[in-house]
């Protein structure tokens, strides 16, 4: 395949999902929220009652969706392979801080992007503050920063993950009662659609992000390295593919999926400097991961157990926000987040540090 036929590719998959995501938001997920890595891992730490914060309590399908979708494709094309061992606390830890960062922004790089199609500015703030965690990171990378080699493990290691995300499936469908739900109008956690709409987009969106290797980290991080486009370009799609879906949606139904401006947003704030500290947080992390939330989600769908310990501390970190008072609201962030995203930042440089000038690993 030519460099031109893979961006076109990654294009058209950025074009559909950024749709679902629209679309998504019009069959009864939260607004700008179609589809929100940090939101949905959130809501389903709440559901399973990591935290009692009821308004954000709910097993979305879409994330299930994300890990089956990645699994099954990888198994087909035989990219499936169990690996791990690639200081695995370490990543838990910074897990637990994007998630930190992601929850003063309120939303992960996805939603960021679903914010600005839906006319959220203050999303602004985030994106400036995303590229440079980034860029901070690049530094790191740039001198040698790494968390050591992974390791190949056996095949049953790898489908633990995937299989916990089906066992969720089947709480949610047989065993509801097992569950913490947001009752009706009680919050974010209460908005969304059917069960089975869910679960299909989120097949096509791990199957798409599978094949395509998305990563919004990764498509600024190669900007920026070597130059190279084509990931970025796949985000651009999402961007304009929501942006002209909420405009249809907007003058078809009569609705407010694009709602330009800076106050009035859902599930947002107005605080710009720390929408830019927390995606400036959330980006550092990244990097010093590897890949966004989304593309964690997408490779512990692979059968990598490295990505399966970020989604844990993903998990953890919305469970430790919410039951701390760290996680912002739209009345703006909390003085206790606004400590903790200053600890995160010295605790994610302290790791680089350390994966950078450190002993090395023999």
């Amino acid at each position: 395949m030519t460099l031109r036929h893979e961006k076109a590719i990654i294009i058209a998959a950025g074009c559909i999902i950024g749709a679902l995501a629209s679309l998504l938001v019009y069959l009864g997920n939260p607004s700008n929220m179609g589809f929100c890595i940090a939101c949905f891992l959130r809501d389903i730490s709440g559901a399973l009652g990591l935290h009692s914060a009821a308004n954000v309590q709910y097993i979305r399908p879409e994330i299930i969706g994300l890990v089956l979708g990645s699994f099954l494709l990888a198994v087909f094309r035989k990219e499936f392979g169990a690996k791990g061992g690639s200081s695995p606390l370490t990543r838990f830890v910074l897990g637990m801080f994007v998630m930190v960062g992601c929850l003063m922004f309120l939303g992960c790089p996805f939603r960021m992007i679903l914010r600005l199609a839906g006319g959220d500015w203050n999303a602004l703030f985030g994106l400036a503050g995303f590229v440079c965690g980034i860029l901070v990171g690049v530094f790191f990378l740039n001198r040698g920063y790494s968390l050591h080699r992974s390791y190949r493990l056996p095949r049953t290691e790898g489908v633990l993950f995937p299989a916990l995300m089906a066992a969720l499936l089947v709480l949610l469908l047989g065993a509801p009662a097992l569950l913490r739900f947001t009752e009706a109008g009680g919050g974010p956690g209460a908005q969304h659609a059917a069960v089975i709409v869910s679960l299909a987009a989120g097949l096509a969106v791990g199957a798409l992000a599978q094949y395509t290797r998305l990563c919004m980290v990764g498509g600024i991080r190669d900007m920026i390295l070597f130059r190279e486009s084509k990931l970025l370009l796949g985000f651009a799609a999402v961007f304009a593919s929501a942006l002209v879906c909420n405009l249809i949606l907007t003058a078809v139904t009569a609705g407010t999926y694009f709602n330009p401006g800076f106050t009035g947003q859902a599930v947002a704030h107005t605080d710009g400097v720390w929408n830019f500290l927390g995606m400036l947080l959330a980006g550092y992390g990244c990097v010093l991961l590897g890949g966004c939330p989304l593309r964690q989600l997408v490779l512990s769908g692979e059968g990598n157990t490295d990505s399966a310990i970020t989604v844990l501390g993903l998990m953890a970190g919305a469970a430790m926000a919410h039951n701390f008072g760290l996680a912002s609201s739209g009345e703006g962030p909390t003085a206790n987040g606004k400590i903790a995203v200053v600890i995160g930042l010295v605790v994610v440089t302290a790791i680089a540090c350390l994966g950078t000038f450190g002993t090395k690993r023999k």
